[in-house]
């Protein structure tokens, strides 16, 4: 049984919950906030759904429970700006590490993060969960496998609305010193998957805007990337369409296939063509349907940490995705192509400075 401790017990710590709960293999031991409610609401989640009253400690203080010996798996589910932090001082503390988007809103941190868990032979998983689901991970088997051909291009579209209420509901939200901005909070999966499927980046370019003033961080994201490959990825995203957000849409072209997912749960086949087998639409429809995503993530770990499988998303992996939007950030800030590896960058370099 892995033991397992949560630190922040907002709206996403629920999902982690609801997932612990439904697996035998983990069990919920500790959680730690700074509201004492919270903390209450996510233990009665935890019991409702195991149907079991259980002895779970409750710390204000989150270094305690890093220094808790039963505990071995630490849930990150803080606000972006502390995940680095947290996620060095609980590999300190010999623990393995669940941390949610983004990694870090530094690429030095990151980088530590990936040496830290090195030296002390920890795990670190990055919740990147959509890589888990079956319609994504048949899609790379597909590319892999050479389905789709040579690919051309890919591209990468967000229509949302988060407006002023959003972003009032916590002081740090739409900061970049906290939040880190739209591209790292709601593109960052869909990123992370474009990579996946094109592979390694050699530059990037980028504009950004930010037209609603109660927050720092952009409204509008458009980058140019150019992969290694010689192939061409576009994002275009945005977090002002009225009335209300349209979907998430993710394309691939290559010379044999193409193929186009959308949809607000990011789970409708738009368009798909196979050269060779024109078969595999119908099975990708059926994969579509499965959304197990955040099982499959916690089964990926727990094998990983009984030694028999590698972590799909682990931290290196993590550090691809954010290190492209810094790119993008880092080309917006100098009006030119900017090419990979980065050295550094941090969302603190942005603050006052998107629209100059």
């Amino acid at each position: 049984m892995v033991r397992i401790g949560i630190i922040g017990c907002g709206f996403i710590a629920r999902k982690h919950v609801q997932t612990i709960s439904s697996m035998n293999q983990f069990s919920l031991v500790a959680v730690s906030d700074m509201h004492e409610e919270r903390m209450n609401e996510i233990i009665h989640v935890y019991e409702e759904k195991t149907g079991v009253q259980s002895q779970i400690d409750q710390m204000v203080d989150y270094e305690n429970l890093l220094k808790d010996p039963q505990i071995d798996v630490v849930v990150i589910a803080v606000l972006s700006g502390l995940h680095a932090k947290i996620a060095k001082q609980a590999i300190k503390h010999g623990k393995h590490v669940i941390i949610e988007k983004p990694l870090s809103l530094s690429l030095i941190e990151a980088k530590q993060i990936v040496a830290r868990a090195r030296e002390r032979n920890r795990h670190v998983l990055v919740c990147h969960q959509l890589r888990y689901r079956p319609l994504m991970q048949k899609i790379k088997h597909l590319i892999d496998a050479g389905y789709f051909g040579e690919l051309y291009a890919g591209a990468v579209t967000l229509r949302l609305n988060r407006n002023s209420d959003y972003y009032a509901s916590a002081d740090w939200k739409g900061s970049w010193k906290h939040d880190g901005g739209m591209l790292i909070n709601q593109g960052i999966h869909f990123i992370d998957l474009l990579l996946w499927f094109m592979g390694d980046l050699e530059s990037v370019y980028g504009e950004l805007q930010t037209k609603k003033m109660y927050k720092e961080t952009e409204d509008i994201a458009l980058g140019i990337f150019t992969f290694e490959n010689d192939a061409k990825g576009i994002i275009e995203a945005n977090t002002i369409t009225q009335p209300e957000t349209v979907g998430y849409y993710l394309s691939v072209f290559g010379d044999k296939g193409s193929l186009s997912i959308g949809g607000k749960g990011f789970n409708e086949i738009e368009h798909c063509y196979i050269e060779d087998d024109p078969t595999i639409e119908a099975e990708l429809h059926k994969l579509s349907k499965t959304t197990d995503e955040r099982e499959r993530m916690y089964k990926n770990l727990y094998q990983a940490l009984q030694g028999n499988e590698e972590l799909l998303l682990c931290a290196e992996e993590g550090i691809y995705a954010l290190e492209a939007i810094f790119a993008l950030y880092t080309s917006h800030q100098k009006g030119e192509r900017v090419n990979l590896p980065l050295q550094d960058f941090s969302t603190k370099q942005m603050i006052n400075k998107q629209n100059e």
